[in-house]
């Protein structure tokens, strides 16, 4: 295993798996992979539902704050790091640095819940 296959996953887009040509899965590795995973592991936390209902700003921003603290957790990136861009109503950027592989961005569109 190489240093830059480190990590790898299934990729994901939409919300299901992506297949290549000859019906076999799509790999993705590295910065994606661990993108990947974050916009994943947020969207399993139950915080992006909570932010569907909510309309108080304030409550809101304690949710992004619950985000970006779990999204800490992962120990492939640099605490203190992460910062999430709310592009929307229904749309955060988040934006890290990983310890091995540099910047990485993951959106979250949560209009759907499975996007």
């Amino acid at each position: 295993m190489t240093e830059q296959a480190k990590y790898s996953d299934l990729l994901i887009v939409d919300g299901a798996l992506s297949l290549d040509v000859g019906a076999q899965p799509n790999l993705t590795d590295t910065r994606k992979s661990i993108a990947q995973d974050v916009k994943h592991m947020l969207m399993e936390s139950g915080l992006v539902t909570k932010l569907l209902a909510q309309r108080s700003a304030t409550l809101r921003a304690d949710v992004y704050t619950e985000m970006e603290l779990l999204i800490e957790t992962d120990n492939r990136l640099v605490p203190g790091t992460i910062e999430l861009d709310v592009r929307s109503p229904k749309v955060i950027a988040i934006t890290a640095t990983t310890y091995e592989f540099g910047d990485l961005a993951a959106e979250v569109n949560y209009d759907t819940p499975t996007s």
